[in-house]
C-alpha cells in the first residue's frame, strides 16, 4: 500500500518569501512572512466576539511560542501564530477561552490544533556543518556508535560533532550538548572535552540528545514541550543516571570556571 504523504495546506493570508529571492529584484525581506492586513483584522474582529473586551492581535511566524498574550493599559494583546488566521469557529472560541482563563479544555483543543498544523510552522534553516568528532579525549563517532547500538538497536541517521568553542567569559550556565531536528545533528561543548569528564557522563549527553531524535515535541499551552513526561521516563532507562546527574552537579562549577 503507498504510503499517504501529508500535503501542507496553502495558507490563504500569508505569503512568505523565498529564499531564492535573494537572486531577484524584490522589494521584500527573503525568508519573512507576509501577512494580508484585512484577514488579520477580520481575525482579530472574530476573536473579539467572544472576548467581549479590547484586543490587538499581532500575527507571528514562531517556530516554538504558537500563543502567548498579555494585558497593557487594560487591553489584550495577543501574539498568535499565522496558521490561527483561518481556524474555524470553534477553534477560536476555544482560543478565546484559553486567553482570558488558562481553559484547560481549550488547551487540549488548541494542542491539537496545532499537531495537526505543525507543517506549517516555519523549519530552521539548516547550516552546512563541518563534522569534526574526533576530540583531544572523546571520539564522538564511537560515543554515537555505542549508545545507538546499546539503546537504540543499531545505528540512527543523525550525525554529531564537536561545537563550537565559545569566547572566554564568566558565565552561570552550559549546554552539554543540543539536537538540530532539521539538520538532525548533535553538537557537544567542547567543555567536555577533557580526560577528567568520564566516558559515561559523555554517553549520557549523548543519549539525552538522541532522545530528542527520536521523540516527538507534543504542544502544550501553546508551546512545543521539549521535556514531556515521556522524554524524563525514557531518559531514566540509561544505565548510569542518577550517577551521571550526580557527577554533573559535582562538576559544573568546574566546567563552567574552565569555559
Amino acid at each position: 500500500m503507498p504510503v499517504q504523504v501529508p500535503v501542507p495546506r496553502r495558507p490563504r493570508h500569508v505569503i512568505r518569501v523565498p529564499r531564492t529571492a535573494t537572486q531577484i529584484a524584490l522589494p521584500l525581506d527573503p525568508g519573512n512572512l507576509f501577512v494580508d492586513e484585512s484577514a488579520r483584522q477580520v481575525f482579530e474582529r472574530r476573536l473579539q466576539l467572544h472576548l467581549g473586551s479590547p484586543l490587538m492581535v499581532s500575527v507571528t511566524d514562531n517556530r516554538q511560542t504558537m500563543i502567548s498574550c498579555r494585558r497593557v493599559g487594560g487591553i489584550l494583546r495577543a501574539r498568535l501564530h499565522h496558521m490561527f488566521l483561518d481556524a474555524d469557529g470553534d477553534v477560536v472560541a476555544a482560543l478565546a477561552r484559553y486567553l482570558v482563563r488558562r481553559d484547560r479544555r481549550a488547551s487540549l483543543l488548541l494542542g491539537r490544533y496545532i499537531e495537526d498544523n505543525r507543517i506549517r510552522i516555519k523549519p530552521s534553516q539548516p547550516r552546512a556543518a563541518q563534522l569534526r568528532t574526533a576530540g583531544d579525549h572523546h571520539d564522538l563517532g564511537d560515543l554515537l556508535s555505542s549508545v545507538s547500538r546499546t539503546y537504540f538497536g543499531g545505528d540512527l541517521d543523525i550525525a554529531i560533532t564537536w561545537g563550537k568553542r565559545p569566547p572566554r567569559g564568566r558565565r552561570r550556565t552550559i549546554k552539554m550538548g543540543t539536537y538540530s531536528r532539521d539538520e538532525r545533528l548533535i553538537r557537544i561543548h567542547p567543555a567536555l572535552d577533557r580526560t577528567w569528564v568520564p566516558r559515561y557522563f559523555m554517553e549520557y549527553v549523548v543519549f539525552h540528545e538522541l532522545l530528542h531524535h527520536i521523540l516527538p515535541s507534543p504542544t502544550v499551552d501553546g508551546r512545543m514541550l521539549f521535556h514531556s513526561p515521556e522524554f524524563r521516563d525514557r531518559e531514566r532507562g540509561f544505565r548510569h543516571f542518577d550517577r551521571a546527574l550526580s557527577w554533573e552537579r559535582q562538576n559544573l562549577g568546574k566546567l563552567l570556571r574552565d569555559y
